[in-house]
């Protein structure tokens, strides 16, 4: 299984120098490239294969248009306060444009409106933040894709039966990791995705979701949620993962549990994922378009500072992906967006 997905990762990095054009169009002639902008990039984490594309998406685009692009992320997705003290760094460096993926929806808001009180547009990619002062959101929708999640779980399981799920949050004063409260400090992604899941799940009487768990960004930390999870409800037939790095977690306990009796659907195309998805570990897994995020965020900024109207909400979409669509040529951009 692992000599497909090298195989596919060659032959799509071809594939992709070539599509990225058409994908994004070239450089807008009225978009001038004679300056050199500064915007600076500020993830939820350092490291993780989604945030990795997506800053290659961004870099791709600060190429195109002559950005001086200045990546800046925490080791942690729950270091909220690390986060906010590169908002204020970039403010205080005069960065023509700050590009924000919010740990905490309401946890970056002050920052934010500092940042546009000192004439610096911000940009949210990925996930919201609870400021009206942002001038456009790049991203995909969390509802939406919570309920495809959800679809397909139930489909597999039939209509009936308990369902677990892990999602993301971040630390704050009344949640720590692995608590069961509302998660309405967290980022605003993970609370989408959730409500969406919910909701849908609703509809069926006989599904019960048993218990819902949250872990920051340690994938030991959420292999152990997933141990408690099933150890506390034996009879758990389905688990739905909602971000990186619980899909990891939990795939990696499930496979060595041997619970193949299990079905679970998860959140991002990582190569560990694709790797679970062909083993049969997970049965479908929700991906976003973090190359397109970052170039998107990037581009739209450089329109912002052109004085252009840009779009307040870009949604760049999700697809469930499974075994049987993942190599479809429309898909296969998404799944390994290897441009270097």
């Amino acid at each position: 299984m692992r000599s497909l997905r090298v195989w596919l990762t060659i032959l799509l990095c071809g594939v992709l120098w070539i599509s990225v054009s058409s994908c994004f169009n070239a450089s807008p002639a009225y978009i001038s490239t004679s300056k050199t902008r500064n915007i600076h990039l500020v993830v939820k984490m350092n490291k993780g294969d989604y945030w990795n594309t997506l800053k290659l998406g961004a870099e791709a685009a600060a190429k195109e248009f002559n950005v001086n692009l200045t990546f800046k992320a925490p080791d942690s997705e729950s270091d909220i306060e690390e986060q906010i003290v590169m908002v204020e760094e970039s403010i205080k460096e005069k960065a023509d444009v700050i590009i924000l993926a919010a740990s905490s929806y309401m946890g970056l808001a002050q920052v934010v409106d500092q940042a546009a009180y000192s004439r610096i547009p911000v940009i949210s990619v990925d996930a919201e933040v609870g400021s009206a002062r942002v001038r456009s959101y790049v991203g995909s929708n969390g509802y939406e894709a919570g309920q495809k999640s959800a679809e397909r779980l139930i489909e597999l399981l039939k209509g009936y039966g308990e369902i677990g799920i892990l999602n993301f949050t971040n630390s704050s004063p009344d949640q720590g990791p692995g608590s069961t409260g509302s998660i309405d400090y967290g980022a605003r992604d993970a609370d989408e995705r959730e409500k969406g899941f919910l909701n849908y799940a609703a509809r069926y009487p006989n599904v019960k979701v048993v218990q819902i768990s949250y872990t920051s960004s340690s994938t030991s930390e959420a292999e152990s949620l997933t141990r408690e999870m099933l150890e506390e409800h034996p009879g758990l037939r389905g688990i739905a993962t909602l971000n990186e790095i619980a899909s990891q977690g939990a795939a990696k306990v499930i496979q060595s549990a041997g619970k193949g009796y299990l079905k679970m659907i998860a959140f991002d195309s990582s190569p560990s994922m694709m790797e679970s998805l062909q083993d049969g570990t997970v049965q479908a897994t929700v991906i976003q378009n973090p190359f397109s995020n970052g170039y998107l965020a990037v581009k739209y900024a450089v329109e912002a500072l052109e004085g252009m109207d840009i779009p307040e909400r870009v949604d760049t979409g999700t697809k469930l992906i499974d075994l049987e669509n993942m190599l479809w040529p429309e898909n296969q951009k998404l799944l390994f967006p290897f441009v270097r």
